[in-house]
């Protein structure tokens, strides 16, 4: 008998001998509870010399997973030593925790690969290239789809949502005028301290009102404004859509007949294309505000001083230049926002990790396409 020497013991097994076939019968309980004596037992136990080996865990009354590891390691070392399990039998209502266990044993061992090889480098190099251009190639899939459905809204035969539309200029636009305006205030300060530093060793500080003009109006303005509606608003169009997608919203919305585009991105994108313009222009005022204060306090360049040098400085494209750029900007925030919030799985992980990559696809594309217009626009003498 296999019964350790325990009055609480309520396991164990016995050894029955046929010729060249043992078999263990199991009795009891096989628990947590009772996991060491049966330990003990087991390291000890003497088949013989018996070539084939039957286990029988029919009479088994309890059996969980700390019992069922004792089984199958009872099991495995008994093929160790060259003997042959040729039955056993598991009680069925246990088959499902033993199976479980012998799965996750029979396992292949986990292999942690050297990550800093040149090989692994190669690898990780192709993967990210081939998931760009995919990524691109359904990007450009969805800029048809939503062009279709942006073409479609004008005609009669459809309408945009006009509340979702109010909605999302007040989301995009008028809760995003302070961070704009102080940001751009503080640029502007900036570029005229910077500016004012330098150009003072040339005797050329009014030049600093020029500086700040053309910085301004036709670069920072429009580029810092986008990347601040890319962090702010394109997450949380992201983080939105994601969200709807975790909750099923949007399987319900497509169940029963809702056009997703129509009810989730279009208001997004035509209020943000709306609105960045705006802000650019807010932003723009707030950065020459900047300009002027901290012309007046390091150089002594009065308000009046001020605006005549910018009138001079000024020219019409020098304006139109970066408000041409912001709906660029926001149709490509806006559609980068919603295409990754359409692309949430069922998890809350997803929505973290895809509101991070829209963030940052949409600056990267923002600064590209900035750099683009700087290309054009130079080649075009404007």
């Amino acid at each position: 008998m296999g019964h350790p020497k325990h009055a609480e013991v309520r396991a164990g097994y016995r050894v029955e001998r046929s010729g060249r076939i043992a078999r263990i019968v199991l009795d009891g309980e096989w628990t947590t509870a009772q996991a060491t004596p049966l330990d003990s037992a087991l390291q000890k136990i003497d088949l013989g010399g018996a070539q084939e080996v039957q286990i029988d865990a029919s009479g088994l009354k309890r059996l969980d997973s700390a019992g069922a590891w004792l089984l199958l390691r009872t099991k495995r070392r008994i093929e160790e030593r060259g003997q042959k399990v040729t039955q056993l039998n598991i009680p069925q209502d246990y088959r499902p925790l033993f199976d479980t266990m012998h799965e996750e044993h029979t396992a292949p061992p986990v292999v942690i690969p050297h990550r800093h090889t040149l090989r692994h480098f190669v690898e990780r190099l192709g993967r990210g290239f081939i998931h760009a251009l995919q990524q691109g190639k359904e990007m450009l899939a969805y800029v048809g789809h939503v062009t279709i459905e942006i073409i479609e809204t004008i005609g009669p035969q459809k309408q945009l949502r006009w509340p979702a539309f109010i909605h999302q200029i007040e989301e995009t636009g008028i809760t995003a005028l302070p961070i704009v305006g102080l940001l751009s205030f503080l640029i502007g300060v900036v570029l005229a301290y910077q500016g004012a530093d330098q150009l003072r060793r040339f005797g050329a500080e009014i030049l600093t009102v020029d500086l700040v003009a053309v910085a301004v109006l036709r670069e920072v303005g429009g580029l810092l404004t986008a990347i601040i509606v890319a962090g702010r608003s394109g997450s949380a169009f992201t983080a939105q859509i994601g969200t709807m997608k975790v909750n099923e919203e949007v399987d319900a919305m497509e169940t029963i007949g809702l056009n997703t585009v129509d009810v989730l991105v279009l208001p997004r994108i035509v209020g943000l294309v709306v609105v960045l313009p705006l802000l650019t222009f807010y932003a723009n005022v707030m950065g020459v505000l900047g300009g002027a204060m901290m012309s007046y306090l390091a150089l002594g360049i009065t308000i009046p001083e001020f605006l005549r040098e910018l009138q001079s400085a000024l020219t019409v494209w020098t304006f139109w230049l970066g408000i041409i750029k912001a709906p660029v900007f926001a149709f490509i925030i806006a559609l980068v926002g919603c295409f990754e919030g359409l692309k949430v799985e069922g998890n809350a992980a997803s929505v973290g990790k895809l509101t991070t990559r829209s963030v940052v696809e949409s600056i990267f594309l923002v600064i590209v396409f900035d750099a683009a217009f700087s290309i054009l626009f130079s080649i075009l003498g404007i």
